[in-house]
């Protein structure tokens, strides 16, 4: 599977962050073979119908569509229109985190590492010009650099992205950021960073030395979900996405994930869904899972 590189763009400034129209993207991007990028998208649908399948789950592309896709989630893109309208912006994590002096700022977005809600947000047409207005107004920036174009590009990608947060909460009924709830992102940060050799609670309560009550309070309060839930969820992603998406057997990919044997992945995955993997696989090959 191809993993799309972020690459220095011929702008005046020196950033890991671009705005890209549909135009400047087809022929690389706009494929239906599985791949995967290195940096955050958020992607801005003027016009355009089919469906995306981003990391096991379909969904629906229609005009005025925003979807959201965070670093190494895989993809499929099936556009109905020949030349679909949209506007990308792309960044990568660490510039990212850099640019604000914040560490966690890319895990407080409610959007980006989404393991329950979707990926995606319908809005109207004037929402969806007031944000490619904006990315307009950015990419100018970029190519023609004047002196505190750095202090524009700044607000302007601030704004953008806690506006989205904002309605991205408002929509599915989730809390912004509270205050002293630092030691959720935090998790949410450890978890994708280690998700793949540490299944324990414990190791991310030794990493964050804290107490599980501490720990859980914080997740709570924050993501409405037990610390433990957040980190089986990250792992049955995964698990879902190599059974989808690539040719390993059950066994390899208990390897890959540090299962001690096959038979413990398949407990975990029966436990957490209900159903074996081969029901998995043969549900969605038929298009009955979603």
């Amino acid at each position: 599977m191809e993993t799309l590189k972020f690459h220095k763009t011929e702008c005046g400034v020196d950033f890991l962050l671009n705005v890209l129209s549909a135009e400047e993207l087809k022929g690389y991007y706009l494929k239906r073979e599985v791949f995967n990028t290195d940096f955050f998208e958020i992607i801005f649908i003027k016009k355009g119908e089919g469906h995306l399948v981003l990391n096991y789950k379909k969904i629906e592309i229609k005009d005025n569509s925003i979807i959201f896709i965070s670093p190494f989630e895989k993809r499929q893109w099936y556009f109905k229109t020949e030349n679909p309208e949209f506007t990308m912006l792309a960044f990568q994590e660490d510039f990212l985190n850099d640019f604000f002096s914040d560490k966690l700022f890319t895990y407080r977005l409610l959007y980006f590492y989404q393991f329950e809600y979707a990926l995606n947000m319908q809005v109207n047409k004037s929402v969806t010009d007031f944000y490619c207005a904006l990315l307009s107004e950015m990419k100018t920036e970029l190519l023609k650099t004047k002196a505190d174009s750095g202090h524009i590009i700044r607000s302007l990608i601030y704004y953008l992205l806690q506006k989205l947060n904002r309605e991205y909460a408002e929509e599915h009924h989730l809390a912004l950021e509270k205050e002293g709830n630092n030691y959720a992102f935090q998790f949410r940060k450890l978890i994708e960073i280690h998700f793949s050799s540490k299944h324990r609670i414990n190791d991310y309560l030794d990493m964050l030395k804290v107490s599980r009550i501490t720990l859980n309070k914080a997740v709570k309060e924050q993501f409405n979900v037990t610390a433990t839930y957040l980190l089986k969820q990250r792992l049955l992603i995964e698990i879902k996405n190599y059974l989808i998406h690539s040719e390993l057997t059950v066994g390899e990919i208990a390897y890959k994930l540090n299962f001690s044997e096959p038979n413990h992945l398949m407990r975990f995955f029966k436990k957490q869904t209900g159903m074996t993997t081969t029901e998995f696989l043969a549900d969605y090959q038929n298009g009955t899972y979603s």
